[in-house]
């Protein structure tokens, strides 16, 4: 084992606690959450999905902690970015970053983020749907803090699920405060 290299890509992945989401800047938040924040309930909210339709919760959390990792050499593009540079591939970051690891641990990571891309699997669909979810809960909840501007947040989040139940979710999280939470 090389464990030099695996102390190295920790370093890199603490990247993702001080990157922030760059897309809420455009909305007006002051300080958005980090990569990380959104990586940690997407992966949550992923085995959640996962459960609730059958596939492997520990599969589809597991995909969605590495969906967003290559962001600590791309930083976190926000979709304004899209008509002025090409989109990084994952996998070819993620081979990148993966590179010095030993071969085992390398091969886990470029498999997860390749299953998430490819979104063929029932957890990929899950973990993609988690991300999705998690950008809506954020949007609600900025919006619950007085920021007005999320609503194509919102909207592009609901286009973008591929599950019934992440569906439903999604209405249930319209249709009530991001506080309701404790009054149960």
């Amino acid at each position: 084992m090389d464990a030099e290299s695996l102390a190295a890509f920790g370093f890199e992945l603490g990247v993702l606690k001080r990157v922030r989401r760059a897309g809420w800047w455009q909305a007006g938040v002051r300080d958005p959450e980090s990569v990380a924040e959104h990586s940690l309930r997407a992966a949550q909210l992923a085995a959640l999905l996962a459960a609730e339709e059958g596939a492997v919760p520990e599969r589809a959390a597991f995909l969605a902690l590495w969906h967003d990792t290559q962001e600590t050499r791309t930083g976190d593009l926000p979709h304004t970015a899209a008509p002025y540079l090409t989109k990084p591939e994952p996998r070819a970051i993620t081979a990148d970053q993966t590179a010095g690891l030993p071969r085992a641990s390398a091969e886990t990571v470029r498999a997860a983020v390749d299953e998430y891309e490819t979104r063929e699997s029932p957890e990929a669909r899950c973990a993609k749907d988690a991300d999705k979810l998690e950008m809506l809960f954020q949007a609600l909840e900025y919006r619950a803090t007085g920021v007005s501007t999320v609503d194509e947040w919102v909207a592009s989040a609901q286009a973008g699920l591929f599950t019934e139940t992440a569906r439903r979710v999604a209405e249930a999280a319209l249709a009530t405060s991001p506080l309701a939470w404790r009054s149960r």
